[in-house]
């Protein structure tokens, strides 16, 4: 990094090509998160995070900033999409966390407890926090957002309960309910996603001999697939086609974000090019891509490209859901220089809900659609129809309707 650049950008410009600024990142989070006292008072907004290193006995404990009142936007994905990197960075990096090791299964431990009490909620919850040492250090994940310092908790005390909803409080009682049922519901009565994931990840919902804590990783992804799975086997499949092939474009935070929706039974691929110098390629000479796909039905084999597979599905199901059309969905994300901090799948799920709510391109042909690639990608369409299963298939039968046929 240059700092001359630095000197004439002053954090405003990402002349540094970053897309976000590393100076201002670092001042802001140094004066919030500064601390050499071992007892915490703040409002979680709510937010838990369970570890599964070691699991079954895993590293859980609060999130918490050092703030009061309002701050359910540090644990909010759903209101991230419209923000910078630096805002997402300075809201996460500002939460502490307090870790105590825990066993999965045993639940109804009191500290267990305290965190699901921490959890019902989705309005703050005002917590004592009391650690073993000076909390130091944060860090960042492929899959959930990032953290700030974190210690050892010695004691955890929740000192404001504001209500659940009718419908977490009644799910979280039901213990004859079983888990894919509750999270149904759950989505189903408007509670936000992330919601969710903290209610299994915390082991709130379920059967009470299958109650476990699930970690954090776990549960993001185990709540896309299984919202995702329940779109698309009760709805999307069931409607009409789309009647033109449907072609959404974003670009946001050196990331393209390409939706080609094409008239046909369901099916999905997910595809990602990471360029040199973003977080997965910051040393290749080329850029690499990788992803998975499924034909009309959610796959069961777990994607390799991994969590962002299902954040991207979800994302598609529910705008499908919404527009009560069933389509053959081929997913594009280009990852450009610069961007080279993971900060978690939510970006995926909300900049791709963000997508949907825009107005697509429609043609008559997936030929059209790939010339509109063209218009915005840097890799080119034809680099992307000879990495994509799905689109050979289309290119080697008139409809995947017949190869599905063939299939079945």
């Amino acid at each position: 990094m240059s700092y001359d650049l630095c000197i004439l950008c002053r954090g405003a410009r990402y002349l540094c090509g970053r897309a976000y600024c590393p100076i201002l990142t670092k001042l802001r989070v140094s004066q919030r998160v500064s601390t050499n006292s071992t007892e915490l008072f703040g409002s979680s907004p709510p937010a838990v995070f369970v570890g599964r290193i070691g699991y079954p006995q895993v590293f859980a404990g609060p999130l918490t900033p050092n703030d009061v009142g309002d701050t359910q936007i540090y644990d909010f994905p759903e209101l991230w999409s419209s923000k910078s990197i630096d805002e997402v960075l300075n809201l996460r990096l500002s939460l502490f966390l307090g870790r105590k090791i825990v066993d999965v299964r045993f639940v109804e431990d009191r500290y267990v407890q305290d965190l699901q009490l921490l959890t019902l909620s989705l309005k703050p919850v005002d917590v004592e926090v009391k650690f073993a040492k000076r909390p130091t250090g944060f860090s960042f994940s492929e899959y959930e957002p990032p953290m700030g310092p974190r210690a050892p908790v010695e004691s955890l005390r929740v000192l404001t309960t504001p209500p659940p909803t009718r419908v977490v409080e009644r799910l979280y009682s039901d213990t004859d309910a079983r888990a894919v049922e509750a999270v149904i519901e759950l989505y189903s009565s408007g509670t936000p996603v992330s919601h969710i994931q903290r209610l299994l990840s915390v082991g709130a919902l379920g059967k009470k001999r299958n109650r476990r804590l699930v970690p954090t990783r776990w549960a993001i992804t185990a709540i896309d697939d299984t919202i995702s799975r329940h779109l698309i086997e009760e709805k999307v499949k069931w409607f009409n086609p789309v009647s033109k092939t449907q072609v959404f474009v974003r670009y946001n935070h050196k990331n393209l974000f390409i939706s080609i929706l094409i008239p046909g039974e369901w099916g999905f691929e997910w595809m990602e090019a990471w360029f040199p110098k973003s977080t997965w390629n910051p040393f290749g000479k080329s850029v690499a891509i990788e992803g998975d796909y499924e034909l009309f039905k959610p796959r069961d084999k777990y994607a390799s490209i991994g969590g962002c597979y299902y954040a991207a599905r979800l994302a598609t199901a529910e705008y499908l859901a919404r527009i009560s059309r069933k389509a053959t969905a081929v997913v594009l994300r280009e990852i450009y220089p610069g961007f080279d901090i993971p900060i978690g799948v939510w970006f995926v799920r909300e900049q791709l809900r963000a997508l949907y709510s825009q107005q697509p391109y429609n043609v008559d042909s997936v030929e059209e659609a790939l010339k509109i690639v063209d218009r915005f990608s840097a890799l080119g369409s034809r680099t992307w129809a000879e990495k994509s299963r799905i689109i050979k298939l289309l290119k080697g039968v008139k409809k995947l309707d017949e190869f599905l046929g063939k299939r079945s």
